[in-house]
Protein backbone atom coordinates (compact mmCIF):
# COMPACT_ATOMS: atom_id res chain seq x y z
CA UNK A 1 0.00 0.00 0.00
CA UNK A 2 1.17 3.49 -0.68
CA UNK A 3 2.14 6.00 1.96
CA UNK A 4 -0.14 8.59 3.51
CA UNK A 5 -0.29 11.78 2.76
CA UNK A 6 -2.54 14.36 3.65
CA UNK A 7 -4.65 14.22 0.73
CA UNK A 8 -5.30 10.14 0.93
CA UNK A 9 -6.43 9.99 4.48
CA UNK A 10 -9.12 12.46 4.38
CA UNK A 11 -10.75 10.62 1.26
CA UNK A 12 -10.23 7.73 3.54
CA UNK A 13 -12.31 9.08 6.56
CA UNK A 14 -14.83 10.72 3.93
CA UNK A 15 -15.99 6.49 3.80
CA UNK A 16 -16.71 7.58 7.53
CA UNK A 17 -20.12 8.90 7.51
CA UNK A 18 -22.54 9.90 10.44
CA UNK A 19 -25.49 7.97 9.86
CA UNK A 20 -27.85 10.89 12.05
CA UNK A 21 -27.04 14.01 9.26
CA UNK A 22 -25.54 11.30 6.24
CA UNK A 23 -22.74 13.60 6.08
CA UNK A 24 -19.23 12.25 5.59
CA UNK A 25 -16.90 13.47 8.88
CA UNK A 26 -14.75 15.50 6.99
CA UNK A 27 -17.58 17.46 5.59
CA UNK A 28 -18.95 17.63 9.00
CA UNK A 29 -15.65 19.44 10.46
CA UNK A 30 -15.34 16.62 13.09
CA UNK A 31 -11.39 16.23 11.70
CA UNK A 32 -9.18 18.32 13.06
CA UNK A 33 -5.25 18.88 14.39
CA UNK A 34 -4.10 16.10 11.73
CA UNK A 35 -0.84 14.58 11.62
CA UNK A 36 0.75 12.56 8.61
CA UNK A 37 4.33 11.29 9.32
CA UNK A 38 5.77 8.03 8.10
CA UNK A 39 4.10 5.38 10.02
CA UNK A 40 1.50 7.31 12.10
CA UNK A 41 -1.88 9.42 11.40
CA UNK A 42 -2.89 11.28 14.17
CA UNK A 43 -5.71 13.65 14.47
CA UNK A 44 -8.16 14.88 16.96
CA UNK A 45 -12.30 13.96 16.73
CA UNK A 46 -13.62 17.50 17.08
CA UNK A 47 -17.19 17.01 18.10
CA UNK A 48 -19.07 20.35 18.77
CA UNK A 49 -22.12 17.69 20.71
CA UNK A 50 -20.03 15.23 22.56
CA UNK A 51 -23.82 13.55 23.26
CA UNK A 52 -24.19 12.81 19.86
CA UNK A 53 -25.32 9.34 19.05
CA UNK A 54 -22.65 8.54 16.77
CA UNK A 55 -19.66 10.19 19.07
CA UNK A 56 -18.40 6.50 20.81
CA UNK A 57 -18.54 4.82 17.72
CA UNK A 58 -16.76 7.70 15.22
CA UNK A 59 -13.32 6.90 16.44
CA UNK A 60 -13.09 2.93 15.73
CA UNK A 61 -15.06 3.88 12.21
CA UNK A 62 -12.17 5.99 11.68
CA UNK A 63 -9.98 3.16 13.06
CA UNK A 64 -10.91 0.47 10.70
CA UNK A 65 -11.13 3.31 7.81
CA UNK A 66 -7.42 4.19 7.86
CA UNK A 67 -6.48 0.30 8.40
CA UNK A 68 -8.64 -0.49 5.43
CA UNK A 69 -6.98 2.15 3.18
CA UNK A 70 -3.22 2.21 4.74
CA UNK A 71 -3.31 -1.43 6.14
CA UNK A 72 -2.79 -2.65 10.24
CA UNK A 73 0.76 -1.24 10.66
CA UNK A 74 0.17 2.10 10.43
CA UNK A 75 -0.01 3.74 13.76
CA UNK A 76 -2.73 5.70 14.63
CA UNK A 77 -3.28 8.40 17.52
CA UNK A 78 -7.02 9.16 17.64
CA UNK A 79 -7.87 11.62 20.09
CA UNK A 80 -11.87 13.11 21.08
CA UNK A 81 -12.22 16.74 22.08
CA UNK A 82 -15.68 18.78 22.53
CA UNK A 83 -14.24 21.49 24.81
CA UNK A 84 -13.99 24.39 21.69
CA UNK A 85 -15.62 27.84 21.55
CA UNK A 86 -18.85 27.12 19.74
CA UNK A 87 -20.24 29.51 17.05
CA UNK A 88 -23.10 30.79 19.56
CA UNK A 89 -20.82 31.83 22.52
CA UNK A 90 -19.88 35.75 23.20
CA UNK A 91 -17.37 37.41 22.95
CA UNK A 92 -16.16 40.24 25.52
CA UNK A 93 -14.04 42.87 23.55
CA UNK A 94 -12.68 45.82 25.47
CA UNK A 95 -15.22 45.18 28.43
CA UNK A 96 -18.20 44.83 26.19
CA UNK A 97 -20.19 41.89 24.54
CA UNK A 98 -19.54 41.58 21.21
CA UNK A 99 -22.75 40.39 20.73
CA UNK A 100 -24.44 36.79 19.29
CA UNK A 101 -23.19 34.98 16.56
CA UNK A 102 -24.61 32.22 13.98
CA UNK A 103 -26.01 29.69 15.88
CA UNK A 104 -25.23 25.88 16.21
CA UNK A 105 -24.90 23.83 12.90
CA UNK A 106 -22.69 26.14 10.39
CA UNK A 107 -19.69 23.97 9.80
CA UNK A 108 -17.73 26.69 7.69
CA UNK A 109 -18.00 30.41 7.16
CA UNK A 110 -16.29 31.57 4.19
CA UNK A 111 -16.02 35.79 3.56
CA UNK A 112 -15.56 36.42 -0.24
CA UNK A 113 -13.68 39.90 -0.13
CA UNK A 114 -11.82 42.25 -2.61
CA UNK A 115 -8.99 45.27 -1.61
CA UNK A 116 -11.30 47.81 -3.87
CA UNK A 117 -15.01 47.81 -5.83
CA UNK A 118 -15.56 47.47 -9.22
CA UNK A 119 -14.30 43.32 -9.12
CA UNK A 120 -17.15 41.51 -9.43
CA UNK A 121 -16.65 40.30 -5.86
CA UNK A 122 -20.66 39.63 -5.84
CA UNK A 123 -20.84 37.90 -9.10
CA UNK A 124 -18.32 35.87 -7.55
CA UNK A 125 -20.09 35.38 -4.02
CA UNK A 126 -23.26 34.54 -5.48
CA UNK A 127 -21.87 32.12 -8.35
CA UNK A 128 -19.79 30.25 -5.28
CA UNK A 129 -22.63 30.35 -3.37
CA UNK A 130 -25.13 28.66 -5.96
CA UNK A 131 -22.16 26.18 -7.44
CA UNK A 132 -21.91 24.51 -3.99
CA UNK A 133 -26.18 23.61 -3.59
CA UNK A 134 -25.47 22.72 -6.82
CA UNK A 135 -22.98 20.04 -6.07
CA UNK A 136 -25.09 19.38 -2.98
CA UNK A 137 -23.96 21.11 0.23
CA UNK A 138 -25.90 23.10 2.34
CA UNK A 139 -25.47 27.04 1.99
CA UNK A 140 -26.07 30.35 2.65
CA UNK A 141 -25.11 33.71 1.41
CA UNK A 142 -25.23 37.15 3.63
CA UNK A 143 -24.67 40.23 2.00
CA UNK A 144 -22.66 42.57 4.41
CA UNK A 145 -22.33 45.22 2.13
CA UNK A 146 -24.42 47.49 3.93
CA UNK A 147 -23.99 50.66 1.27
CA UNK A 148 -24.17 48.85 -2.17
CA UNK A 149 -26.09 45.61 -1.45
CA UNK A 150 -26.42 43.30 -4.67
CA UNK A 151 -27.49 39.96 -3.99
CA UNK A 152 -31.37 40.89 -4.22
CA UNK A 153 -30.49 41.93 -7.84
CA UNK A 154 -28.28 39.52 -8.82
CA UNK A 155 -31.09 36.65 -7.32
CA UNK A 156 -33.97 38.34 -8.64
CA UNK A 157 -35.65 38.97 -4.85
CA UNK A 158 -35.60 42.92 -5.32
CA UNK A 159 -38.76 42.68 -3.53
CA UNK A 160 -38.55 39.87 -1.12
CA UNK A 161 -38.78 40.84 2.49
CA UNK A 162 -37.90 38.23 5.21
CA UNK A 163 -40.01 36.79 7.23
CA UNK A 164 -39.70 36.17 11.63
CA UNK A 165 -40.54 33.33 13.45
CA UNK A 166 -41.64 32.71 16.56
CA UNK A 167 -38.55 33.53 18.54
CA UNK A 168 -38.03 36.66 16.80
CA UNK A 169 -35.62 35.91 14.59
CA UNK A 170 -35.58 36.34 10.95
CA UNK A 171 -35.52 33.38 8.29
CA UNK A 172 -33.87 33.61 5.05
CA UNK A 173 -35.12 33.90 1.54
CA UNK A 174 -34.38 30.64 -0.08
CA UNK A 175 -33.64 30.87 -4.23
CA UNK A 176 -32.01 28.25 -6.32
CA UNK A 177 -31.20 26.19 -3.47
CA UNK A 178 -29.27 29.12 -1.28
CA UNK A 179 -30.46 30.65 2.23
CA UNK A 180 -29.88 35.04 1.60
CA UNK A 181 -30.13 37.49 4.08
CA UNK A 182 -29.26 41.38 2.54
CA UNK A 183 -29.87 44.55 3.95
CA UNK A 184 -31.29 45.36 0.46
CA UNK A 185 -34.38 42.94 1.62
CA UNK A 186 -34.75 45.38 4.28
CA UNK A 187 -34.56 49.13 3.55
CA UNK A 188 -35.88 50.70 0.08
CA UNK A 189 -33.66 49.87 -3.39
CA UNK A 190 -34.00 53.83 -4.22
CA UNK A 191 -32.76 55.34 -0.84
CA UNK A 192 -29.06 55.24 0.32
CA UNK A 193 -28.38 53.95 3.96
CA UNK A 194 -26.77 56.95 5.45
CA UNK A 195 -24.98 55.42 8.52
CA UNK A 196 -22.38 55.80 10.63
CA UNK A 197 -19.98 53.49 12.03
CA UNK A 198 -21.46 51.59 14.86
CA UNK A 199 -25.04 51.39 13.07
CA UNK A 200 -23.16 49.67 10.44
CA UNK A 201 -21.29 47.39 13.08
CA UNK A 202 -24.72 47.16 14.80
CA UNK A 203 -26.40 46.28 11.66
CA UNK A 204 -24.07 43.48 10.91
CA UNK A 205 -23.62 42.15 14.61
CA UNK A 206 -27.61 41.37 14.29
CA UNK A 207 -27.72 39.73 10.97
CA UNK A 208 -24.97 37.55 12.23
CA UNK A 209 -26.14 36.45 15.34
CA UNK A 210 -30.41 37.06 14.83
CA UNK A 211 -31.19 34.65 11.69
CA UNK A 212 -32.11 31.16 11.83
CA UNK A 213 -29.87 29.39 9.57
CA UNK A 214 -30.01 26.15 10.64
CA UNK A 215 -27.36 23.33 9.47
CA UNK A 216 -25.35 24.82 6.24
CA UNK A 217 -22.05 23.46 5.43
CA UNK A 218 -21.26 27.21 4.04
CA UNK A 219 -22.23 30.43 4.98
CA UNK A 220 -20.65 32.62 2.31
CA UNK A 221 -19.96 36.27 3.08
CA UNK A 222 -20.25 38.98 0.30
CA UNK A 223 -18.11 41.87 2.16
CA UNK A 224 -17.84 45.19 1.05
CA UNK A 225 -15.05 46.42 -0.58
CA UNK A 226 -11.64 47.40 1.77
CA UNK A 227 -10.08 46.54 4.90
CA UNK A 228 -12.00 49.02 7.15
CA UNK A 229 -14.55 48.77 10.00
CA UNK A 230 -17.12 45.77 8.53
CA UNK A 231 -14.40 43.74 8.17
CA UNK A 232 -12.96 44.18 11.56
CA UNK A 233 -16.36 43.30 12.80
CA UNK A 234 -16.81 40.40 11.51
CA UNK A 235 -13.28 38.62 12.41
CA UNK A 236 -14.42 39.69 16.02
CA UNK A 237 -17.94 38.08 15.64
CA UNK A 238 -17.50 35.01 13.97
CA UNK A 239 -14.91 32.59 13.85
CA UNK A 240 -13.48 32.58 9.89
CA UNK A 241 -12.92 29.35 8.31
CA UNK A 242 -11.27 31.19 5.75
CA UNK A 243 -11.44 34.05 2.82
CA UNK A 244 -11.16 33.86 -0.71
CA UNK A 245 -9.94 37.39 -2.29
CA UNK A 246 -11.39 38.65 -6.03
CA UNK A 247 -9.23 40.74 -8.29
CA UNK A 248 -8.90 41.48 -11.58
CA UNK A 249 -5.43 41.29 -13.47
CA UNK A 250 -4.74 45.16 -13.56
CA UNK A 251 -1.48 45.99 -11.60
CA UNK A 252 -4.10 48.83 -9.02
CA UNK A 253 -6.72 46.09 -8.74
CA UNK A 254 -3.81 43.86 -7.34
CA UNK A 255 -2.02 45.84 -5.57
CA UNK A 256 -5.32 45.76 -3.39
CA UNK A 257 -6.04 42.18 -3.52
CA UNK A 258 -2.65 42.11 -1.75
CA UNK A 259 -3.42 44.37 1.28
CA UNK A 260 -6.63 42.25 1.17
CA UNK A 261 -4.55 39.17 2.20
CA UNK A 262 -2.22 40.54 4.33
CA UNK A 263 -5.22 41.70 6.14
CA UNK A 264 -6.66 38.61 6.95
CA UNK A 265 -3.42 37.49 7.71
CA UNK A 266 -2.81 39.67 10.46
CA UNK A 267 -6.06 38.77 12.38
CA UNK A 268 -5.30 34.94 11.95
CA UNK A 269 -7.83 33.86 8.89
CA UNK A 270 -6.77 31.53 6.58
CA UNK A 271 -6.74 32.98 2.73
CA UNK A 272 -8.10 29.78 0.67
CA UNK A 273 -7.70 31.13 -2.40
CA UNK A 274 -7.57 34.49 -5.41
CA UNK A 275 -10.01 34.62 -7.90
CA UNK A 276 -9.29 36.40 -11.05
CA UNK A 277 -12.41 38.00 -12.47
CA UNK A 278 -12.27 39.52 -15.67
CA UNK A 279 -9.28 37.80 -16.41
CA UNK A 280 -10.05 37.95 -20.24
CA UNK A 281 -12.64 38.66 -22.91
CA UNK A 282 -14.05 35.89 -25.13
CA UNK A 283 -16.79 37.23 -27.87
CA UNK A 284 -19.70 35.05 -27.58
CA UNK A 285 -19.37 34.31 -31.52
CA UNK A 286 -15.30 33.24 -30.82
CA UNK A 287 -15.66 30.79 -27.97
CA UNK A 288 -12.26 29.55 -28.56
CA UNK A 289 -10.80 32.79 -28.31
CA UNK A 290 -8.87 34.80 -25.44
CA UNK A 291 -8.42 38.56 -25.21
CA UNK A 292 -6.40 40.19 -22.00
CA UNK A 293 -8.31 42.92 -21.93
CA UNK A 294 -6.93 43.93 -18.50
CA UNK A 295 -3.23 42.26 -18.66
CA UNK A 296 -2.37 38.73 -18.17
CA UNK A 297 -1.41 36.58 -15.43
CA UNK A 298 -1.35 38.93 -13.25
CA UNK A 299 -3.25 37.15 -10.21
CA UNK A 300 -1.45 33.55 -11.10
CA UNK A 301 1.81 35.77 -9.81
CA UNK A 302 0.10 37.36 -7.29
CA UNK A 303 -1.05 34.12 -6.08
CA UNK A 304 2.18 32.43 -6.45
CA UNK A 305 4.08 35.06 -4.41
CA UNK A 306 1.99 35.22 -1.41
CA UNK A 307 1.65 31.38 -1.64
CA UNK A 308 -2.06 31.17 -1.74
CA UNK A 309 -3.77 29.14 -4.40
CA UNK A 310 -5.63 30.38 -7.37
CA UNK A 311 -8.51 29.00 -7.52
CA UNK A 312 -9.78 30.12 -10.56
CA UNK A 313 -10.00 32.49 -13.69
CA UNK A 314 -13.48 33.98 -14.75
CA UNK A 315 -14.02 35.76 -18.16
CA UNK A 316 -15.10 38.85 -19.08
CA UNK A 317 -18.34 37.65 -21.42
CA UNK A 318 -21.34 39.10 -21.67
CA UNK A 319 -23.72 36.61 -20.09
CA UNK A 320 -22.73 36.88 -16.95
CA UNK A 321 -23.74 40.45 -16.78
CA UNK A 322 -26.83 39.62 -18.26
CA UNK A 323 -27.52 37.11 -15.98
CA UNK A 324 -26.37 39.37 -13.03
CA UNK A 325 -28.65 41.76 -14.44
CA UNK A 326 -31.53 39.36 -14.68
CA UNK A 327 -31.61 37.89 -11.01
CA UNK A 328 -30.11 34.29 -12.55
CA UNK A 329 -26.59 33.33 -11.91
CA UNK A 330 -24.59 32.42 -14.66
CA UNK A 331 -24.29 28.80 -12.70
CA UNK A 332 -27.83 28.31 -13.26
CA UNK A 333 -27.56 27.98 -17.27
CA UNK A 334 -26.54 24.57 -17.61
CA UNK A 335 -25.50 25.35 -21.42
CA UNK A 336 -22.70 28.57 -20.14
CA UNK A 337 -18.91 27.15 -20.34
CA UNK A 338 -18.61 29.66 -17.29
CA UNK A 339 -20.66 27.76 -15.32
CA UNK A 340 -17.52 24.66 -14.97
CA UNK A 341 -15.01 27.69 -14.34
CA UNK A 342 -17.17 28.64 -10.96
CA UNK A 343 -17.93 24.89 -10.03
CA UNK A 344 -14.20 24.22 -10.24
CA UNK A 345 -13.89 27.36 -7.83
CA UNK A 346 -16.48 25.65 -5.42
CA UNK A 347 -14.58 22.71 -5.64
CA UNK A 348 -11.43 24.08 -4.75
CA UNK A 349 -12.70 26.67 -2.03
CA UNK A 350 -14.08 23.04 -0.59
CA UNK A 351 -10.79 20.95 -0.69
CA UNK A 352 -8.93 24.27 0.46
CA UNK A 353 -11.48 24.85 3.89
CA UNK A 354 -11.35 20.72 4.62
CA UNK A 355 -7.60 20.90 4.50
CA UNK A 356 -7.50 23.59 6.47
CA UNK A 357 -9.66 22.99 8.86
CA UNK A 358 -8.03 19.12 8.89
CA UNK A 359 -4.63 20.19 9.97
CA UNK A 360 -5.83 23.60 12.17
CA UNK A 361 -7.83 23.45 15.62
CA UNK A 362 -11.17 24.54 15.08
CA UNK A 363 -11.26 28.66 14.06
CA UNK A 364 -12.43 31.37 17.13
CA UNK A 365 -13.42 35.12 17.01
CA UNK A 366 -10.44 37.08 16.69
CA UNK A 367 -9.70 39.59 19.89
CA UNK A 368 -8.86 42.43 18.60
CA UNK A 369 -8.03 45.38 21.96
CA UNK A 370 -7.00 48.46 20.99
CA UNK A 371 -3.67 49.50 22.51
CA UNK A 372 -3.17 51.43 25.48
Amino acid sequence: MSAPTLSTVLDALRTVTDPVTGKDLVRLGWIRELTVQEGRIGFTLWMDDPTHDFAPRAPEACRRALEQAFGPDMSLDISSDSDMIGLGDDLSIDGQEAGSAPGDGITNIIAVASGKGGVGKSTVASNLAVSLAQQGYDVGLVDVDIYGPSIPTMFGLESAKPRVNEHRRILPVTQFGVKLLSMGFLVDQDKAVIWRGPMVTSAVRQFLGDTEWGALDFLIMDLPPGTGDIQLTIVQTVPINGAVIVSTPQRVALADARKGVAMFEQVQVPVLGIVENMAYFTPAELPDNKYYLFGQGGAKALAEELDVPLLGEVPLVQAIRENADDGTPIVTDKASPVGAVFAGIAQGVVRSVEERNAVRPATRKIDILHGK
